[in-house]
């Protein structure tokens, strides 16, 4: 399903190409889950943009049930991401002007499929305890909230790929217990 092959990234500086990834190659299949781990600026971070596709390789390729989402142009590539892609940012990256429901439905306001999200979105907020919490705004939620917002909203499209970066970073223990076993049971 998702295969990544000799995969490099470079940033130029003035001092010469500053490598962050070095010929990585890995595969997964429908259902794994996985972590990567490593030091701050190791890495990480930059690896799962270039899965999603939100930021290009330098070298080396990337195919999602064998698309190369690189291969397309950029109004396809977005909807690529769209389609396939759910993620979970450490800062859960809510519009503090929307509602829970609001948030979780931004993504199909330029979803391709005509299907009805109100109804999936209720389903997942209430699979991840926040049924009573639809029309709160998250300036209203506790961090913990917030992230299980963002999981949903990362689901709403039901993603081949679910890339999450950090999502329990900025969580106390009790809430990353819980976020973390959500996104196992999902």
């Amino acid at each position: 399903m998702l295969k990544v092959s000799n995969l490099t990234k470079e940033y130029p500086t003035p001092a010469g190409p500053l490598t962050i990834l070095s010929d990585v190659s890995l595969e997964f299949q429908r259902g794994d889950a996985a972590a990567i781990m490593g030091p701050s600026g190791s890495g990480k971070s930059t690896l799962l943009y270039i899965i999603g596709a939100l930021e290009p390789p330098t070298s080396g390729t990337v195919t999602l049930d064998g698309l190369n989402p690189f291969s397309l142009d950029e109004p396809a590539q977005a909807a690529f991401r769209n389609d396939n892609v759910g993620f979970v940012f450490q800062d859960h990256c809510l519009l503090p002007q929307c509602s829970v429901i609001e948030n979780v439905l931004t993504p199909t306001l330029v979803s391709r499929e005509n299907k009805n999200y109100t109804q999936r979105a209720g389903s997942l907020l209430d699979q991840v305890g926040l049924t009573e919490r639809l029309t709160h705004r998250p300036a209203e939620l506790s961090g913990g909230e917030k992230q299980r917002v963002a999981i949903a909203r990362a689901l709403i499209c039901e993603p081949l790929l679910l890339l999450c970066d950090e999502p329990t970073g900025n969580l106390d223990r009790h809430s990353a217990e819980n976020v973390a076993s959500i996104l196992l049971d999902l």
